[in-house]
């Protein structure tokens, strides 16, 4: 009988801004793959929207609200699933923010605070919990989504940029630290994805125009074309990549 790679069965995977784009396509893969998602953002209702649809679909799905800028919501989070399903197999670290486009000379104080609250403190604490649990279980796999701003900062975006380079190298030191405990780190690098986060660039055609000039594809992702590279990180199929980055990018850093 053939193996069953990116089988999913009786694994219980947290997804972190589930409620649109990215996180919301890969909670509903890895759904699809078995495994009982538990989707978190800001809003109760968009996530109770998207459960709901899984659910009917056949998956299984749970509903929490909880800022990634919130350290009491986060850790609030991590008991809820501790509580309620014993354990946690899979973190897909994805929520993030950049409230500011434009020079980097112009990035207000308190935007630089929410960014790195956000997409760098959240991200570690979530980490933090998330690893714990899973080597008192014998392990899991952390997924944290960042950027190819992370290797080469975007323009008008420096201090999103900035945090997800911060992410990349994050991700490398928890798979070092974490891998005697059988815990997996890795990090998908999207390109610009056709999502409301990234509508600074795509609703702005001549922006867009010039960004494409650069991807070898010509075109812009599609959050369902990022979502299987998270599945494949969070799978047995990677069962020996830690400390890893995966490009998704039309091939714009080729």
């Amino acid at each position: 009988m053939p193996t069953r790679l990116f089988d999913l069965n009786e694994r219980v995977a947290l997804v972190t801004g589930a409620s649109r784009g990215i996180g919301e396509a890969t909670a509903r893969l890895l759904a699809e793959q078995g495994a009982h998602v538990v989707l978190a953002s800001r809003k109760q209702d968009d996530l109770d929207r998207i459960a709901a649809q899984i659910v009917a679909a056949g998956g299984h799905a749970t509903a929490i609200a909880a800022h990634q800028g919130d350290p009491g919501a986060l850790e609030h989070l991590v008991q809820r699933i501790a509580s309620e399903h014993g354990r946690l197999d899979i973190l897909v670290n994805n929520a993030a923010t950049n409230p500011h486009f434009g020079h980097i000379t112009d990035t207000d104080p308190g935007m630089i605070d929410k960014t790195l609250q956000v997409n760098i403190k959240g991200c570690f604490q979530l980490c933090t919990l998330a690893a714990r649990m899973m080597r008192g279980q014998g392990g899991g796999a952390i997924v944290n989504v960042a950027s190819i701003n992370g290797l080469s900062p975007g323009m008008f975006r420096g201090i999103y940029s900035v945090t997800k380079a911060a992410v990349i190298n994050m991700t490398r030191a928890f798979a070092r630290e974490c891998a005697p405990w059988g815990v997996r780190a890795n990090a998908v690098l999207p390109g610009l994805t056709d999502t409301r986060f990234a509508a600074a660039l795509t609703r702005d055609q001549a922006v867009l125009d010039r960004f494409l000039q650069q991807v070898p594809m010509q075109r812009v992702a599609q959050p369902a074309e990022i979502a299987p590279a998270i599945l494949y990180l969070a799978s047995d199929a990677a069962s020996y990549v830690t400390g890893t980055t995966l490009t998704v990018d039309g091939g714009h850093c080729a």
